[in-house]
């Protein structure tokens, strides 16, 4: 077994793990590897170690790696998005996990209208109130999901966050319950078109912290590829 093959299943050992403590089924839980600065060589690795979700972070760096991959993976974007880019995720992505702004998600929902199509979407929410992070507050969350559910090609699938980093996970905590209870309030609305069955949370350093909290995607990219190398 190679490296990247034996640190998935490492990972879907601690997530099974978690969802015991917690109660859970583990098949709840998708693993998303975050393959951004990582060669398509490497995703195809993971690929054929069972791998089938993989999360990118910027539209140029996707826009050229994803013509190099050959196998049939399923793309999600997880970072920050411009309006201005989204042409280049049309038809491309499955789920964009970014979603913060009403004029983001009117282009989203522009684009995927040119090819008579919809595509799945997290809201975005900024639990830290963190001014260097994007992110909906909290408090505007129910305005903003009120707003987007009326796009005919969005299918908003629940929130997504980006809590303040700390060393100990068991910091981050508080931020994971905030947005799983976020995802409660919004969930008794029973808005038409709206589902809160996803929640994006949990990265390599606090993804067992975000299972026990409620997460249904982790999105883990140093425990599976190792350690990011700067972009030349």
């Amino acid at each position: 077994m190679n490296d990247i093959a034996t640190n998935i299943a490492k990972i879907h050992n601690r997530i099974d793990k978690a969802c015991q403590k917690s109660g859970r089924n583990s098949k709840e839980v998708k693993l998303i590897a975050v393959s951004k600065v990582k060669p398509a060589e490497q995703i195809e690795e993971a690929f054929h170690s069972g791998q089938k979700l993989f999360g990118e972070s910027y539209v140029q760096e996707f826009r050229d790696k994803e013509p190099l991959v050959t196998v049939p993976l399923q793309w999600h974007f997880i970072g920050g998005l411009q309006s201005n880019k989204v042409k280049y995720l049309r038809s491309k992505v499955v789920m964009i996990h970014s979603v913060d702004r009403l004029s983001l998600a009117k282009e989203i929902d522009r684009q995927w209208g040119t090819i008579d199509g919809a595509v799945e979407i997290l809201l975005q929410v900024n639990v830290g109130d963190e001014a260097s992070k994007s992110g909906c507050a909290p408090k505007d969350l129910e305005t903003l999901v009120k707003a987007v559910a009326s796009f005919p090609n969005l299918k908003i699938k629940g929130l997504m966050c980006l809590p303040p980093h700390s060393d100990d996970p068991e910091q981050v905590r508080p931020f994971f319950k905030q947005l799983r209870k976020l995802s409660e309030q919004i969930d008794r609305l029973q808005l038409p078109s709206v589902e809160m069955s996803e929640l994006s949370m949990g990265m390599s350093g606090d993804f067992e912290v975000a299972v026990e909290e409620g997460a249904t995607l982790v999105r883990v990219g140093t425990a599976i590829f190792g350690a990011r190398v700067k972009k030349v």
